[in-house]
């Protein structure tokens, strides 16, 4: 599912009943908070938040979603302490992001 550029600043709860959604391209939208509707998808294999203003991630629930393979969240203004969580529990890309640019 792309929804790349469309200056959305949150999901609709429906977004729950993609139960077979395995990728999904959020980038370059307004996006303040990680969309949580994402963590019940489990056959989600690919999140992409590059370019958003998200600060904190739900880590723990992102890390049992057993078919979950990459969160891209780049350009994101990130916590210092999403970082140093997220590293060990899944493929998490941060390079780049402007609040830890020492990454």
């Amino acid at each position: 599912l792309n929804l790349e550029g469309n200056y959305l600043h949150r999901l609709p709860e429906e977004v729950r009943t993609l139960s077979h959604l395995r990728v999904i391209n959020l980038s370059r939208n307004k996006f303040q908070h990680f969309p949580e509707q994402l963590t019940s998808l489990q056959a989600l294999e690919t999140i992409n938040l590059e370019e958003n203003e998200i600060a904190d991630v739900p880590v723990e629930k992102l890390a049992s979603m057993e078919s979950l393979q990459s969160v891209n969240l780049k350009s994101n203004p990130l916590n210092e302490d999403v970082r140093v969580i997220a590293r060990p529990l899944i493929k998490f890309d941060l390079l780049t992001s402007p609040a830890i640019p020492h990454v």
